[in-house]
């Protein structure tokens, strides 16, 4: 069942969970790190459910700055655009699907094939159950202005085509060589979020069966003997 953003799993810390990116979001007025972590979140899920409904277009920095409990004031004390909210929203999502993974108990999962095959299902559950968050940032991150597109692939491109290039590599998949991963790698990013952009076509609603029958055409195709399940 799909989860409302009030269901959605808040990080637990604040700590970036992929070192090796320099995750820069809006600068706010505050040297406390902690509020303006707390007012962001405010921000990000207060503008979530106005762009649900109305689109990123439609919703006016009047109606986040409503939705988020804040005045227009407050509202600009920690973002200085509309952007920077799109900005913070994609911030969110990586992060939510990283402790998503962490909850799932991926870290406590020793073989590397195994490890491979549990962050596939995961992440395939994850993406169901936070469909319109998922579809709302591939839809809209177009709008981005180029300042911020730039660093929201280069986001893209280490935190999530990185993490599945690191677990490839840690599978020892017979691969020719690193571009051959990095073009895999890139392909199960965007395999991942096939159920919240291609699921409407599935009659019904989305079943276990159809996760097994996902991860199952991936493990094929990476030659990788195939589990059922994940649970």
């Amino acid at each position: 069942m799909e989860k409302s953003l009030d269901q959605i799993k808040k990080p637990s810390s604040t700590k970036n969970p992929y070192p090796s990116i320099a995750i820069q979001g809006p600068r706010a007025a505050t040297k406390d790190a902690n509020l303006a972590q707390q007012k962001h979140q405010k921000i990000i899920d207060g503008a979530c459910q106005k762009f649900f409904k109305k689109g990123y277009h439609k919703t006016t920095i009047r109606e986040i700055a409503e939705a988020s409990g804040m005045s227009m004031g407050q509202l600009y004390h920690y973002i200085s655009s509309k952007d920077d909210v799109l900005f913070l929203i994609y911030q969110h999502m990586q992060r939510v699907w990283h402790n998503h993974l962490i909850q799932s108990g991926i870290d406590d999962i020793s073989g590397p094939q195994e490890r491979l095959n549990k962050a596939l299902y995961y992440t395939l559950e994850f993406m169901i159950e936070n469909k319109d968050l998922i579809l709302f940032i591939y839809t809209e991150t177009k709008y981005l202005e180029k300042n911020h597109l730039h660093v929201v692939l280069e986001m893209d491109d280490k935190a999530v085509v990185g993490f599945w290039y690191k677990l490839l590599k840690e599978a020892h998949i017979e691969l020719p060589d690193d571009a051959h991963v990095d073009f895999f790698a890139n392909l199960l990013s965007y395999l991942m979020v096939f159920f919240p952009l291609r699921g409407w076509h599935l009659k019904g609603q989305v079943e276990p069966q159809h996760l097994d029958w996902l991860v199952g055409f991936i493990r094929r195709g990476l030659g990788v003997a195939t589990k059922q399940g994940a649970a």
